[in-house]
């Protein structure tokens, strides 16, 4: 059985939650794409954390932990947030890491941070963690395959055609100091001896695993409208977010029985690009202060995060780019202070009064705004509430109108951040 968490918009949806709580009955969860730009943020019997690089996985100590092949593997983030479980005296994870996987190098992130400085105004909202030069590098062929470390002659033949591209774009494209060889080799000796003990063909086992009838949960970083084929491009991230490559980034080649669409019962996200549902000044200043267990900001840059209503248009598109047999909402408790909650169904183009019930490409979405219908909202605390059919006739009424609008079966409900406060619903 392959299960899949995977988000339905931009990130940022509760993905980190509703892993952690689907963990408790997997063998194994897999982290297959992307590396630690954007975080899981989790709440649970051991306290509050914020997962980059880890698969949400590592609180359940009966389940195995890979980082797949199709993740951008930054070793020293790796072995913080280990250290961080530790101190937090949190048993020690079973966690494997692809042989097949991509090294993160120090010099993609300082490449990533003079490419958004020479961008100024036209920056992506990058991370700054190095992802799109790491990819770039990767389909470039010249990345750093992990088991590639292992082989010394390897490393330095690899560094001298690597330093002769990058030196040659730090000197002349943006006038800074080049890399130096000798200080890289012993950056990637320190790394060989940090991840040794994690190293496994991974694909092997996840193969292993699913002839025998395990569960496997592949759990997904940011959302749909990310992802660089099928999202808000240019202002994606460089790897692809939806359910279907993990057959490619895991090596497991079988597309998920049961995939999670998760969304926000508002909107939210961090970085650039076409965010139709978008609210400011104090309305989403009051919406960002109360959103999740504490406030709607970036648990990987800290960022104040863009807010918006409920998107149906993107969501359904979100959720069908994903395949999504099942969605989850989460974040639901955050709406009981509205007396009225405004819901986007639609656009229409500012300048043709064109009306669109999809989501266009990133140069028409720049010109749209939203069609906003209002729901009554309950005006009561809900974060207590356990059992689905127990919440505000107000609130169901809600959550049934958007099911209607995003064509696809929510599931599950969560009223708060804690693993026992999430919701079984009978679709409509």
């Amino acid at each position: 059985m392959i299960k899949a968490i995977v988000g339905a918009n931009w990130g940022d949806e509760g993905k980190g939650k509703i892993t952690d709580v689907f963990a408790q009955d997997a063998d194994i969860v897999v982290r297959f794409q992307g590396g630690n730009n954007a975080g899981h943020t989790i709440i649970n019997d051991y306290g509050k954390f914020s997962l980059h690089m880890l698969p949400s996985g590592v609180f359940s100590e009966n389940t195995i932990n890979i980082i797949g092949n199709g993740v951008a593997f930054n070793i020293p983030a790796f072995i913080k947030e280990l250290k961080q479980l530790e101190s937090a005296n949190i048993p020690t994870p079973t966690i494997y890491v692809s042989d097949r996987v991509q090294l993160v190098m120090p010099y993609h992130i300082l490449f990533d941070e003079l490419e958004e400085k020479r961008r100024g105004k036209n920056s992506f909202g990058s991370t700054k963690s190095g992802i799109a030069p790491f990819y770039a590098d990767k389909y470039a062929k010249i990345g750093f395959q992990l088991n590639e470390i292992f082989n010394e002659d390897v490393v330095d033949a690899k560094l001298d055609n690597i330093l002769l591209l990058k030196n040659a774009l730090l000197e002349h494209v943006y006038q800074e100091k080049p890399l130096d060889k000798e200080a890289l080799k012993a950056d990637i000796r320190e790394y060989l001896a940090l991840i040794r003990p994690y190293v496994k063909d991974t694909i092997k086992l996840l193969n292993d695993a699913y002839r025998e009838g395990k569960t496997i949960l592949m759990e997904g970083q940011l959302g749909s409208l990310r992802d660089p084929e099928i999202g808000i491009y240019p202002y994606s991230t460089s790897s692809n977010t939806i359910a279907p490559y993990a057959a490619v980034g895991s090596g497991l080649p079988y597309q998920p029985d049961e995939t999670y669409a998760i969304t926000k019962a508002y909107s939210s996200c961090v970085g650039a690009g076409p965010f139709v549902s978008e609210i400011f000044g104090e309305e989403a200043s009051e919406l960002r202060e109360r959103g999740g267990d504490a406030g709607e900001y970036g648990a990987t840059t800290g960022r104040p995060r863009r807010v918006g209503w409920f998107d149906c248009v993107a969501t359904r598109y979100g959720c069908y780019a994903q395949g999504a047999t099942n969605v989850a909402m989460t974040n639901i408790d955050v709406l009981s202070y509205l007396e009225e909650i405004p819901v986007c169904v639609g656009y229409q183009h500012k300048e043709t009064g064109k009306v669109y019930d999809y989501f266009p490409n990133t140069n028409i979405l720049n010109n749209l705004e939203p069609i906003i219908e209002v729901k009554k909202g309950w005006l009561t605390d809900i974060t207590g509430i356990t059992n689905y059919d127990e919440l505000p006739e107000l609130c169901r009424d809600y959550i049934d109108f958007i099911e209607s609008k995003i064509e696809h079966k929510i599931t599950l409900v969560s009223n708060g951040p804690k693993r026992s406060q999430i919701m079984e619903r009978i679709a409509k």
